[in-house]
């Protein structure tokens, strides 16, 4: 029933803040009513009392919410661009220190990539990234950094073998590179974003928002950005008004500042 889910999003968004309006609502249902059967309750009156009374079963449904389809260098020839191209580029305009924004970071691989790609121009004591996620727990695995071979097949040789210890079947990242990163949980949604970032990173998570928020969150990282700093969206995704927004497109995933 639809009066059921209207109480049920408000009944999340009471509890965990999420804004269950933001997302396609045909597909975010089918997803949280396949959730709740496979909880064998019946209702979203009592699931939401097992929310509210069960840590594990809130931890599981908040980590069900996030998307977490990640990995390494997720289409390289865009990290090569990013290489040869971008990071001098930021580097010239703003010096070496700086400010870069992973949004939705998910379990760690982008903000993780981001520190190997720019170790490549920069030495590891002046990269630092913050890295935000809606999702603790998927943070919570960034930390550990231990990831399946699939998730590193896009990461280039010597970044792998300088960086990743095999520990059986999966690869543990080093933590000199886990160093370089700050995990935050922040929601995009409704958060206070930073500001002055010289680069932005957030790939292949819009996809899921309404068109409203989609235009509400490319905005405010116009907001974040300094002049002349750089947005790198998903392969999936497009700004439509982004000469609108205040960006200049630089290619089909890299927008600048205007």
């Amino acid at each position: 029933m639809a009066f059921d889910y209207e109480y049920f999003k408000k009944a999340v968004f009471d509890l965990t803040k999420i804004d269950l309006n933001a997302y396609k609502e045909k597909q975010m249902k089918r997803r949280i009513d396949t959730l709740i059967s496979k909880n064998k309750i019946v209702g979203y009156d009592k699931y939401v009392q097992a929310l509210k009374n069960d840590k594990e079963r809130f931890e599981e449904f908040v980590n069900y919410l996030t998307i977490n389809v990640s990995e390494f260098y997720r289409n390289p020839d865009q990290w090569q661009m990013m290489d040869k191209e971008y990071i001098p580029e930021l580097i010239q305009k703003f010096g070496q220190n700086l400010k870069i924004w992973s949004a939705a970071c998910s379990t760690g691989d982008e903000p993780y990539s981001l520190v190997m790609a720019l170790s490549r121009h920069l030495p590891l004591n002046k990269i630092k990234i913050y890295a935000t996620d809606i999702d603790k727990q998927v943070m919570e695995k960034a930390k550990v950094g231990l990831y399946n071979e699939k998730s590193l097949a896009g990461v280039p040789k010597d970044l792998k073998d300088k960086y990743f210890t095999k520990v059986g079947p999966s690869y543990k990242i080093s933590d000199e590179i886990k160093a370089r990163v700050e995990f935050k949980q922040a929601n995009l949604l409704k958060d206070p974003y930073p500001t002055n970032c010289d680069f932005i990173v957030c790939r292949n998570v819009l996809i899921y928002f309404t068109e409203e928020a989609k235009d509400d969150v490319f905005r405010k990282f116009a907001g974040s950005l300094k002049k002349g700093g750089i947005l790198f969206i998903g392969s999936t995704e497009q700004i439509m008004d982004y000469k609108e927004m205040g960006y200049k497109r630089r290619n089909s995933f890299y927008y600048e500042k205007e």
